[in-house]
């Protein structure tokens, strides 16, 4: 039986796509990982960012990252999904080792706080008099 390792997997996706289609792909991802034996424990979307060089003549993309535990197995047949799909610019599948994965522990959760809506104070558009019905 294979154990489950802990793999960090960082995807960039074509940004000029719409919104639907960029979740379609996510999705896709999600469902090779846990179809195939893998569990996610973290899927972070980064959002459309600047590249730092254009790849395939794209200046912007999509990140995003997947935390997962899963046969090593899985790991040929996800990079192989993500070769075979156009709209994945690059992508990134690492091990985690136990360094890696202590210091994830041990970082603090910054969760951001809610905002609340600044709404201007308004001053009223008439004042009132004492003398209004006089």
């Amino acid at each position: 039986m294979d154990k489950h390792k802990r793999y960090e997997s960082t995807v960039i996706i074509n940004a000029s796509l719409d919104d639907p289609q960029v979740e379609a792909i996510i999705t896709r991802i999600s469902e090779t990982i846990t179809k195939n034996g893998g569990s996610i424990t973290a899927l972070d979307k980064w959002g459309r960012k600047r590249l730092a060089y254009p790849i395939n003549k794209k200046t912007n993309g999509y990140y995003v990252n997947y935390e997962f535990t899963a046969p090593s197995a899985l790991i040929a047949t996800l990079e192989r999904s993500y070769q075979l799909d156009e709209m994945i610019l690059r992508y990134l599948t690492i091990l985690l080792d136990a360094k890696a994965i202590a210091a994830k522990a041990a970082a603090p959760v910054v969760v951001p706080a809610a905002e609340e809506p600044v709404v201007p104070a308004r001053e009223p558009l008439f004042k009132e008099s004492d003398d209004a019905g006089k």
